[in-house]
């Protein structure tokens, strides 16, 4: 784990037959937020370093962006340790994770809608996911600055607390057919995102950028 942008710590972890990262991310405040839970796996290994970086705080909410493995596999093993968190989702995940047997508390969220404490605001993005185009949701926390990119911004490589410099509308329009299949669908996500002028990108997969 490292800390990766301000109050930001990364967790990670490498798969070299595939040469990816996958990354999760805890902000750390008064009411701490963990984004993505990772596999079943990889959230062994995540809790015991996230009781060491939360102390005597408790965590307090799991962002989901979509339903697949890495986004949300652990997220049982995660309940199970930390039982008063609230898992934030879009509808679709959240009547997926029922299926899976998970009924403790979610919170619903619909693009446009935001999430508020006093040390952060975290706005609620459209994202139709690759999986099926199901309903997904990204988040951008705007008193920071920082866009949890989700699966919009990959790349390959052991990318463990690597930031690089970024152009935001560059990443916009290199929005693939591979993420976003659907034409229409994609050109609505990247008008949502062009609204945005964020400072750093908290990438699913590879290198962090910085704006």
């Amino acid at each position: 784990m490292s800390i990766i942008y301000n109050d930001l710590y990364q967790f990670s972890s490498y798969i070299p037959p595939i040469n990816l990262s996958f990354h999760q991310y805890l902000l750390l405040t008064e009411e701490p937020v963990l984004v993505h839970t990772g596999t079943i796996t990889q959230a062994e290994k995540l809790v015991p370093q996230l009781k060491e970086v939360l102390g005597d705080k408790q965590l307090k909410y799991i962002f989901v962006s979509h339903f697949e493995s890495d986004e949300c596999g652990g997220l049982s093993l995660l309940l199970r340790n930390f039982p008063d968190v609230k898992t934030v989702c879009s509808e679709i995940t959240a009547r997926q994770l029922i299926g899976f047997g998970i009924t403790e508390e979610i919170i619903i969220k619909k693009p446009g809608e935001k999430l508020i404490s006093k040390d952060y605001e975290f706005e609620i993005i459209n994202y139709p996911s690759e999986m099926h185009l199901w309903e997904g949701i990204l988040f951008m926390e705007n008193k920071r600055g920082i866009f949890f990119s989700g699966d919009l911004i990959f790349s390959l490589g052991d990318m463990y607390g690597q930031v690089i410099e970024g152009d935001w509308q560059k990443e916009i329009d290199n929005i693939a057919v591979i993420q976003i299949p659907n034409t229409e669908q994609r050109f609505k996500v990247q008008q949502d995102l062009s609204k945005f002028n964020p400072k750093f990108a908290a990438v699913g997969h590879g290198s962090c950028l910085k704006f």
